[in-house]
């Protein structure tokens, strides 16, 4: 059973935790992160940016591929499958596939247009009982094709969003996408305040989590943010084991060209790094 994202984030806002988003790009990444959440007793958001949707054969095959996994694999902890960084028309098309939760990134559109199409989806996800994240303040860094350059929010146009009705609310506060270069200045942590006040308490999402240091991470959390966005970490680590394999030429050993052997290494690697994320989270033990 997948579960909208609400309740999961309300408890962890609550429970002073964040829930960890995984994004998710094929079977090997899905099956070792529905593993991890499991075995770690810890509520999870599997990401689909519409990107890796269209990769994955459309937003219907991927829904029916986590239904089944959650059901194969007899996963009894809390999952949410959400819609990352969605567009529009995106947005309609994972409500109709069977998404529980969706992000609705109207960023990178004037307030009010932001507003007016934030409001509509509300309306349509309430009615199916999906969960929506909204974004003011583009995220810095790319995520398939939109380039944000780490922006701060305002906290009046965070409030607008926020009183429509939605479940969680990404509000850029200086994180980026991918890799932080040298010279980042770290979250600012006065915006986040301001916008945890504007908003009224509403669960807030921290995008772009790979290679925040720790102590932000735990910052953040304390001021409310309840959410933690993980893509780029898993991809490093399911190279870096990739690589190692076959350059040790362990793929020319027997049948070890076989992908299920070629591709465990890459598996395990992210099995590892979503449980780090998940203790660092607090959010072990907390299905």
């Amino acid at each position: 059973m997948l579960v909208s994202a609400k309740a999961m984030l309300d408890k962890a806002k609550a429970g002073k935790y964040a829930v960890g988003q995984f994004n998710i790009n094929n079977l090997e990444w899905t099956k070792s992160i529905l593993q991890t959440a499991q075995e770690c007793n810890s509520p999870v958001i599997l990401g689909v940016s519409e990107g890796a949707g269209k990769y994955m054969c459309g937003f219907k095959t991927v829904a029916a591929m986590v239904k089944a996994m959650v059901e194969t694999l007899n996963i009894t902890v809390p999952v949410a499958l959400h819609l990352d960084h969605g567009s529009y028309e995106g947005a309609k098309a994972c409500l109709e596939a069977g998404f529980s939760s969706i992000m609705f990134d109207g960023s990178h559109y004037p307030i009010d247009e932001n507003v007016a199409k934030t409001t509509e989806l509300v309306k349509l996800a309430h009615e199916m009982g999906v969960s929506v994240e909204a974004e003011v303040g583009s995220i810095g860094g790319e995520e398939d094709g939109v380039v944000g350059a780490g922006e701060v929010a305002d906290p009046a146009e965070c409030k607008r969003i926020a009183d429509l009705g939605i479940d969680f609310l990404a509000a850029g506060i200086g994180n980026i996408h991918g890799k932080y270069p040298a010279n980042w200045k770290g979250l600012d942590f006065d915006a986040l305040d301001k916008i945890h006040e504007a908003t009224n308490g509403i669960p807030l999402v921290l995008h772009g989590g790979t290679g925040i240091p720790a102590d932000m991470i735990q910052k953040a959390i304390s001021l409310g943010v309840s959410k933690i966005n993980v893509n780029t970490e898993c991809q490093l680590s399911f190279a870096a084991a990739t690589r190692e394999y076959i350059e040790a030429g362990k793929d020319q050993q027997g049948k070890g060209y076989d992908p299920r052997k070629l591709l465990l290494p890459g598996f395990e690697a992210i099995k590892a790094t979503v449980k780090e994320k998940m203790e660092l989270f607090g959010s072990v033990n907390k299905a």
